[in-house]
C-alpha cells in the first residue's frame, strides 16, 4: 500500500482515503461516492480496529462482511480496497499510541476510556500508509472528526479532512453498523433520538438559549417514547467541544443513549 501510494504521489495523483471498519451501509457509500468525485485515486480501508473497543464492548460480534463490502467499494469507485491483517497493523511489541488529550476527556471519551487513543493511532497509521491528500469522515462520529482535525493540525500532517453529512433512515435514525442490534420493537422507536435533536434545534431558533432546560426536555421526549437510556446530552462549540453554558451558535448538540447493551450516538449542528 505504501509503495503504491508513493508511486501515485510521484505521478501527481490526488489520493483520497475513506477509512471504515466495514459492515458498509449507505452512510459509508455516500462518503465513498464523495471521495470518488474528489480523487484521482480512491482508497477505502476496511479494518476492525481492536484498539478502539473497550473490554466489555462488541469487538467479537462486530459484523464482518468483507466480500459484500469489497463489492460495494468497487462499485462506488474505489481503486484500492485496503484490508490489512491485525498482526500487520499491531505487530508483537507494538507500544506507540497517539493521545489527543483534552478533546478526548469528555463525551465519548469519558464513557469509553482509551477509545480515541485507538482511533487516533489507527488513523495516523493509515495516513502514513496511504499518504492521502484528503480523508473523508462522517458527521455522525462528530467528536472523532474534531479529534482527527486536532491531530492533523498538531502533527503538521499534509492531509485535508472532509466531513460528510449524516445519512438517515426515513424516520431520522442515523445509519450505523450497530443498528442491526436493535430488535424490531426497539427499532420502531429509535427515530426519537433524532426527533429530540430537531426539537432542540427549533427551540434554539425560537430564542431558547439555556442548555440545561433543553437537555432535560430532550431526555423526557426520549424516555417517554422509547426504552433508550440517555447517557449524555451536551451543547458544545463545534471547534473545541467546549460546553456552552449559554447557547450561542455555532453549536453542536451531541447525545448518546443505550438500549439492550448497545450505545447509539447522534448529533446536529446549528450554524
Amino acid at each position: 500500500m505504501q509503495a503504491r501510494a508513493q508511486k501515485w504521489r510521484r505521478e501527481g495523483k490526488k489520493v483520497v482515503l475513506v477509512p471504515t471498519m466495514g459492515a458498509l451501509h449507505n452512510g459509508h457509500l455516500s462518503l465513498i461516492k464523495r471521495g470518488s468525485k474528489l480523487a484521482d485515486k480512491l482508497v477505502v480501508s476496511i479494518f476492525v480496529n481492536p484498539s478502539q473497543f473497550g473490554p466489555r464492548e462488541d469487538f467479537s460480534r462486530y459484523a464482518r462482511t468483507f466480500a459484500a463490502d469489497k463489492q460495494k467499494c468497487l462499485v462506488g469507485g474505489a481503486d484500492v480496497v485496503f484490508c490489512p491483517e491485525r498482526e500487520a497493523v499491531f505487530p508483537p511489541g507494538f507500544d506507540t499510541w497517539v493521545d489527543v488529550t483534552l478533546l478526548t476527556s469528555s463525551l465519548e471519551g469519558e464513557a469509553r476510556p482509551a477509545h480515541f487513543r485507538g482511533v487516533a493511532t489507527i488513523v495516523l497509521k493509515l495516513f502514513n500508509l496511504v499518504a492521502p491528500d484528503i480523508a473523508i469522515f462522517g458527521q455522525k462520529d462528530f467528536q472523532q472528526s474534531v479529534i482527527i482535525r486536532r491531530m492533523v493540525d498538531d502533527l503538521n500532517l499534509s492531509v485535508r479532512i472532509v466531513l460528510g453529512p449524516t445519512v438517515r433512515e426515513p424516520d431520522g435514525l442515523a445509519l450505523s453498523s450497530r443498528n442491526v442490534y436493535l430488535t424490531p420493537e426497539k427499532r420502531r422507536t429509535a427515530g426519537v433520538l433524532n426527533r429530540s435533536l430537531t426539537w432542540a434545534k427549533q427551540q434554539i431558533a425560537d430564542g431558547k438559549d439555556r442548555p440545561a432546560g433543553l437537555a432535560s426536555q430532550m431526555r423526557r421526549i426520549i424516555q417517554q417514547e422509547s426504552d433508550f437510556q440517555v447517557e449524555y446530552i451536551e451543547f458544545a462549540d463545534p471547534q473545541t467541544l467546549k460546553k456552552q453554558k449559554v447557547i450561542s451558535p455555532p453549536t453542536v448538540i451531541l447525545l448518546a443513549a443505550r438500549v439492550d447493551g448497545t450505545r447509539f450516538i447522534d448529533n446536529i449542528i446549528i450554524k
